[in-house]
């Protein structure tokens, strides 16, 4: 069963809603992030991106930004930017994007659930991304960036959402991308029972988005825990943020590749050993391919769109790793063909994720690099799927749109 804590969200004051919150501080690079905190001095990049408060120089691992972080974050707080409900609450986060509309509950989510593998993981973290993580969320005392999960869609709390998102919300704004945000604050007693007990008949949760935020919350909880000898299981820092919303509502997009070289072949001799794996079929020298089901590819190379269909018998179709469409590109011509082994590390590999469109892969192409890649999206059924075997997704197989924004929801760790 999934145990999930309703907690004293920080939030923004009613009035600096639209000011506060701000993309998630791995969407952006550091001079992306200086460019869109120019005249917002409460943008809340100003806690998750604290490097745009420091001289150029300064590499973003340095102690310095994380104290700097910490020193925004509460500084909002003491001149009333953000405030601090009173009492221990759930939220509701809706999102919606064109046809795109998803409405998330707001809890803490529990370190031993993460500990004993209830909140299932289907991604490999990186050292560095989860120390950067560890350090910001330990020196700040706050998780201020939710961790996004899913479960499997139940009709007693679709129901019950539906009840809850008919009172008044305390935000309904829009985002400077188009995307609407509206939030509600639960602090009912007996419906927050109603939704643990509701949850206490959930087997499991998935991270759908943010491992190393769920991870770094989770080593932060551990060593919170073994450094308190009153530890009673009920401190703050045994749970971290989230944002869990059921599977049917997620809306995931391709997750496209851009290769910088054809290592050393020419085009002529790259196609010739791509079609020992793939049928080739040339789409287009004007519109991109999008592909319209798995195990379809759209292809990019000198100045034409191709179509690629992997052959039969070049994949295990009853792996759920090595049957993804991520894996037979990868084990069928990114790594044989263009000699990319570790997609995780190779600099001649880059990921475009689906919302900047095709336009971008054709666009990088013409510009010098060597050939693109467009994919169909890995469904939430294959994530789970995956998560359930145990088993660990290929980087860069997930692109989920929209995005939660950081800001709207803060939770401390006392």
């Amino acid at each position: 069963m999934a145990k999930i804590k309703p907690f004293r969200g920080v939030r923004p004051a009613e009035e600096m809603i639209k000011e506060v919150p701000s993309p998630p501080y791995d969407v952006l690079n550091s001079k992306e992030a200086r460019v869109q905190v120019k005249d917002k001095p409460y943008s809340f990049l100003h806690v998750v991106k604290p490097e745009v408060d420091l001289p150029e120089n300064v590499n973003i691992y340095d102690e310095a930004v994380y104290q700097k972080g910490k020193e925004n974050l509460y500084k909002l707080i003491e001149n009333g930017i953000l405030i601090q409900d009173e009492k221990p609450c759930f939220y509701l986060y809706r999102l919606i994007m064109g046809n795109v509309d998803e409405i998330g509950l707001v809890v803490g989510a529990s370190i031993e659930d993460y500990e004993n593998n209830i909140i299932k993981k289907h991604e490999h973290t990186r050292a560095d991304k989860e120390a950067d993580r560890i350090k910001h969320v330990d020196t700040l005392n706050a998780n201020t960036g939710p961790v996004f999960l899913t479960y499997k869609a139940r009709e007693d709390m679709n129901n019950l959402v539906d009840e809850l998102i008919k009172e008044k919300p305390v935000y309904d704004f829009d985002a400077d991308d188009g995307i609407k945000h509206i939030f509600w604050k639960i602090d009912d007693e007996d419906v927050i029972k109603k939704i643990e007990n509701i949850f206490k008949q959930i087997d499991f949760l998935y991270v759908a988005d943010g491992h190393h935020r769920s991870a770094s919350g989770t080593i932060v909880g551990q060593r919170r825990r073994e450094a308190n000898p009153n530890h009673t299981g009920n401190e703050e820092y045994n749970y971290f943020l989230t944002v869990i919303f059921p599977h049917n509502q997620l809306y995931i997009m391709d997750y496209n590749r851009v290769i910088k070289d054809l290592n050393c072949l020419s085009p002529d001799e790259f196609l010739k050993k791509v079609e020992e794996n793939f049928i080739i079929d040339i789409h287009s020298k004007d519109k991109a391919y999008q592909p319209e089901g798995l195990r379809d590819f759209g292809m990019y190379l000198d100045g034409a769109w191709y179509k690629l269909t992997a052959r039969e018998g070049s994949f295990p179709k009853n792996d759920p790793v090595k049957s993804l469409d991520v894996s037979i590109l990868q084990e069928n011509l990114l790594t044989p063909i263009l000699g990319i082994g570790d997609p995780r590390k190779d600099k001649r590999i880059d990921f475009v994720g689906g919302i900047r469109g095709l336009e971008e892969l054709s666009r990088r192409v013409d510009a010098g690099e060597a050939v693109a890649f467009s994919m169909f999206p890995t469904s939430i059924e294959q994530l789970m799927a995956i998560a359930d075997a145990g088993k660990v997704m290929p980087p860069k197989s997930t692109w989920f749109e929209p995005k939660l924004r950081s800001g709207v929801i803060v939770h401390l760790l006392d």
